[in-house]
């Protein structure tokens, strides 16, 4: 996904009062203010009652689910015949603000300070997973050196402690 792609769908969603939350690597470029690297997908977390309005706005772009394995109703990627793809993170809102992601019993949540966060994309103001949390979810799988990357960049930024997981690649 490139940049302009990224505003003009995040702009789209916004005009059409669909609030979602820039995840993954344009999250991290989003805090950072700058784009660090290319980026296959664009990550978002969206609310479950928006998820069929998203999905009708994206079919009219010629957007189509990719048959994933592990594609869940709360996680799912769209993607057009140009190849962009949208890594879609449903949530349900509680009454704290914490969004459920996926079945209640799972745990998994992205917590309501992680909802937080403000950064922006080539200028244009975005919502975003806070810095804190952006650098806690970017562990418990398999790390790469673009993670590294990402979360030490945040962590100097935002004076957050590096993880001890990302340690391997401090020279």
């Amino acid at each position: 996904m490139q940049q302009q792609e990224v505003i003009d769908f995040y702009n789209t969603m916004r005009d059409r009062r669909i609030t979602l939350w820039i995840d993954g690597g344009w999250g991290v470029d989003a805090l950072l203010e700058r784009q660090t690297r290319p980026h296959k997908d664009l990550d978002v977390a969206i609310q479950q009652k928006d998820v069929a309005k998203l999905r009708q706005i994206l079919e009219t772009e010629h957007y189509r689910d990719v048959k994933l394995e592990d594609a869940r109703p709360h996680n799912f990627v769209l993607a057009d015949n140009s190849g962009r793809e949208i890594d879609v993170h449903v949530i349900v809102l509680d009454g704290t603000g914490n969004g459920i992601y996926g079945l209640a019993e799972n745990g998994e949540m992205y917590p309501a300070a992680s909802l937080v966060g403000v950064g922006a994309i080539g200028g244009c103001p975005v919502r975003c997973i806070s810095p804190e949390w952006m650098v806690r979810f970017h562990s418990g799988y398999e790390l790469k050196e673009k993670d590294y990357q990402d979360v030490s960049a945040l962590c100097e930024r935002f004076g957050i402690d590096l993880p001890k997981e990302y340690l391997k690649w401090v020279r």
